[in-house]
């Protein structure tokens, strides 16, 4: 997801790909050479569009039939600068932002913080990439270029938490290299988050003036909820913005940039900047509705019509829009880059340190609240798998499941014991049974309100509740009506697990009502609505493996360009489509219900 970062190879001011933006975005030796200054706020020097544009097809072959070249070459000027470097023998390093787990020989596989040395980076999506004796293609997305090439590998440290490096030797080599080098090393840092944040400012601009402006002037294409969902929150995002863009540049020391003290400015933010977990949540959805519209000829043409107007670069408004996810869960990266350069002694150090953790803590949120929202479509399926469902949907009280598993189930008054099924989620304990003979079948017996529970460890042997023997065992005991429910594990590592599980439920709890999270009633219908439908279509059909993955079998040499890109969003690795294994067993299956 995250960009590709500079590197000073050659000196930075003279390198016109050193900047760092969105894969796609990245084509600064062009965009600079055709577009007006930039001053501090993001504004353009340059006379504002006008209001009659004629027809999107008449734009459209205009700007096509002019000599107007505001696009850029092959797929990107930083795809183009990696390959000279490797063409020339430079060795050049990326470093992975998140795990790559695969089963495919033919991928790399790596951790978050690996060093990887790009080896081939012609096809856009998948690089192909060494670490020390393994090679193979992975996702061009997963990585980012390491600010600094030159930085010697054997000073690299493979994980950086906290910016602080594992190492052993990073004393040496922070206080052992030369000062000058060390300061070289964070007023590189210094200077691409500076103009990192001024191109974003410039792409933010381009966005609501080159097409949410120019959008509003078309009543008869676009209602206001349609802009609403393809743009979600984003001209408060450029507000924003705009302030802290300021805000860095009264710390820049230009003169002397390693001196700037800009942590205090993150600090000062870092409550603002949760605005992006609306425009991260609605994210999908505009990626859908713009699906949608552009199945339509008018609207391709009138959006290409919008980005030559503002003089964009060549790529598609959903790539635009995806600038804003990459860059809150890039600041983390960039400060952890910065914090790894700066001095203790630094007047900067603390701020850093301190804006480090807080920025983790904001892409953590967003994050947070972007798998929550997701859940509750798998919650949605989930409920409608369940046979015999009884009373209010999961969703009316919960959107996390914190854990499941088999239990024995004690009831009074004759202290019987019932093998089930339970699901807990937050606010609510579901009981369900397996069918006798298609185990992968569940249906649905009771619910406990764990709000008005108090968990209970219950030690091994005679009962006095229930007068009977147990082992590995808990309880559930109603504040209120002082109902008691006993439940037994198999193992004693079982019950901690449950144990465990308990708290979690609770803390899970306290963190929603601090933190204000919520569903709307809305996201719950429409959650209930897609499972609804999709389990009255029946089960899916086996679904083959993407094409892509058949051509990682192959040898390495050649990619085709016309691989479908993979879709990965914040902090996630691509997804794999789920086993068909116990779908195709159950065709076979001759006992029916």
């Amino acid at each position: 997801i995250m960009s590709a970062v500079a590197f000073d190879i050659l000196p930075l001011k003279l390198h016109p790909f050193s900047q760092s933006t969105p894969t796609g975005l990245d084509c600064m030796g062009w965009k600079r050479r055709i577009s007006s200054p930039v001053i501090a706020d993001g504004t353009l020097d340059k006379t504002a569009l006008t209001d009659d544009v004629g027809s999107e097809e008449d734009l459209y072959e205009d700007f096509r039939s002019s000599n107007h070249r505001y696009g850029h070459p092959g797929g990107g000027g930083e795809q183009l600068a990696i390959n000279e470097l490797i063409s020339d023998g430079s060795v050049v390093y990326a470093e992975a932002l998140w795990d790559h787990v695969t089963m495919d020989d033919q991928e790399l596989g790596f951790k978050a913080g690996d060093v990887i040395e790009v080896m081939d980076a012609t096809n856009k999506e998948w690089w192909w990439g060494r670490i020390l004796d393994s090679e193979g293609w992975f996702p061009a997305s997963f990585v980012r270029l390491r600010v600094n090439q030159d930085e010697p590998m054997e000073d690299y440290p493979l994980k950086v938490e906290g910016g602080k490096e594992d190492d052993s030797s990073s004393g040496t080599r922070r206080f052992g290299m030369g000062q000058t080098t060390k300061d070289q090393m964070r007023t590189n840092v210094i200077n691409e988050i500076i103009s990192t944040e001024r191109d974003y400012i410039k792409h933010l601009k381009d966005i609501c003036e080159g097409y949410i402006k120019q959008c509003r002037k078309r009543a008869d294409m676009f209602t206001e909820e349609q802009l609403k969902t393809i743009f979600g929150n984003i001209e408060d995002i450029y507000r924003c913005q705009k302030k802290f863009v300021k805000a860095l540049e009264k710390k820049f020391n230009k003169d002397h940039p390693h001196l700037s003290e800009v942590g205090s400015c993150f600090l000062e933010y870092q409550t603002e900047f949760q605005i992006y977990s609306e425009y991260c949540n609605n994210h999908p959805n505009a990626c859908m509705e713009l699906s949608r519209l552009t199945k339509v000829n008018k609207y391709v043409y009138f959006f290409e019509a919008c980005r030559l107007l503002q003089k964009m670069i060549d790529i598609s408004l959903d790539g635009f829009l995806l600038t804003p996810v990459q860059k809150i869960c890039k600041y983390p990266l960039q400060l952890a880059e910065l914090l790894k350069y700066t001095n203790p002694q630094h007047r900067d150090f603390k701020d850093v340190e301190a804006a480090l953790n807080a920025m983790k803590n904001v892409a953590q949120l967003i994050n947070e609240r972007k798998r929550r929202l997701e859940n509750i479509d798998k919650i949605a399926k989930w409920q409608s798998s369940i046979e015999d469902w009884e009373g209010e949907d999961v969703l009316v009280k919960s959107s996390e499941l914190i854990y499941s598993g088999e239990l024995a189930k004690i009831s009074h008054p004759q202290a019987k014991s019932q093998q089930r099924m339970f699901f807990l989620f937050d606010h609510q304990l579901v009981c369900c049974k397996k069918d006798l003979l298609r185990r992968d079948i569940l249906y649905y017996k009771s619910r406990i309100n764990m709000d008005d529970m108090e968990i209970l460890d219950v030690e091994d042997g005679k009962d006095k509740d229930f007068n009977i023997s147990v082992k590995n065992a808990f309880k559930l005991h109603c504040r209120d009506t002082e109902e008691v429910h006993l439940f037994c594990a198999k193992k004693p590592e079982q019950k901690q697990r449950w144990l465990k599980a308990f708290e979690n439920e609770r803390r899970q709890v306290q963190l929603d009502q601090e933190t204000g999270f919520s569903i709307t009633e809305v996201q719950k219908k429409q959650a209930m609505l897609n499972a609804s439908k999709q389990h009255h279509t029946g089960k899916p059909k086996a679904v083959t493996r993407p094409y892509y993955d058949f051509l990682m079998r192959q040898k390495h040499p050649t990619l085709p360009t016309t691989l479908p890109q993979q879709q990965v969003f914040m902090l996630a690795e691509p997804k794999r489509k789920p086993s068909n294994f116990w779908q195709n067993i159950s065709r076979l299956t001759p006992f029916r219900k």
